[in-house]
């Protein structure tokens, strides 16, 4: 095959690897499945061999512990013009894939699409806006990795790799790596865009779905000040937004006065 489109770049642990369900794919898409199984490496030849395989389909194994470090594999791995992330428990639209591509098509100059994802009932999965939108440190606070398509060679040429400190499998900043690498597409002066387009359906339960402790609060104050970093106003300006946004709606007064002083 010459070189894809499209890449759906997958990360999962070794111990997860049967639960993907491979996408249909279009003639030049393909998929790259990275895999970690913790501290131990590799994964077993045997858990390998139970792996999704195909002609269009690549699992490769990386030591260490964070889906961060996956993510960063799947850039500095995948072929395709574009990639799109996935977990072990997405499926996708194959139709609107295909419409978030004709749209990066004709906007050469957009780095990243981010679009929206609906849970298995086929609701929209969060209150997106209703039309297409430029995204800034301000408004893409709530984005989730397997809404995001990134035109991999505009990634590649800025350097932004995703911050391996955050998202699922660090200790204490275990959420806002998708939030941070906007962040970053923008500092370094990419065009990111909201298109309301459905990629992809995600479970409703997510990592990134609830306040509910202390430890919850504090990673989803600290994301602000990575976001941010060099500016001592901006952060809490931002937490102070977001936060009141979520007032009554899983935040109580108290847990909001805590989460803009990061108590």
């Amino acid at each position: 095959m010459s070189k894809p489109t499209l890449t759906f770049g997958y990360s999962t642990l070794a111990n997860r690897l049967n639960n993907i369900e491979l996408p249909e794919l279009a003639a030049d898409w393909d998929v790259l499945i990275t895999v970690q199984s913790g501290n131990e490496f590799p994964p077993t030849v045997e858990q390998l061999l139970k792996s999704p395989s195909g002609e269009n389909v690549t699992t490769k194994a990386f030591p260490g512990k964070g889906v961060t470090k996956l993510r960063n594999q799947v850039i500095k791995n995948a072929t395709g013009t574009y990639v799109i992330f996935a977990d072990d428990d997405i499926t996708f639209s194959k139709d609107g894939l295909k419409s978030a591509i004709a749209y990066l098509e004709q906007n050469k100059d957009v780095a990243l699409l981010l679009g929206q994802a609906v849970d298995e009932s086929g609701k929209l999965r969060k209150n997106y806006p209703k039309k297409i939108t430029k995204l800034t440190k301000l408004n893409s606070a709530r984005a989730a990795t397997y809404e995001m398509i990134i035109r991999l060679e505009a990634i590649n040429k800025a350097g932004v790799l995703f911050d391996e400190s955050f998202g699922a499998g660090a200790e204490t900043t275990y959420l806002g790596d998708e939030y941070i690498f906007i962040a970053d597409l923008i500092s370094a002066n990419l065009r990111c865009d909201y298109v309301p387009i459905v990629l992809a359906i995600h479970p409703t339960d997510s990592s990134g779905s609830g306040w509910g402790t202390d430890r919850d609060r504090i990673a989803r104050a600290l994301i602000f000040d990575r976001v941010f970093k060099g500016n001592r106003t901006l952060p809490f300006l931002a937490r102070s937004a977001f936060g009141l946004r979520k007032l009554g709606r899983g935040l109580s007064l108290g847990q909001l006065i805590k989460f803009i002083f990061k108590r």
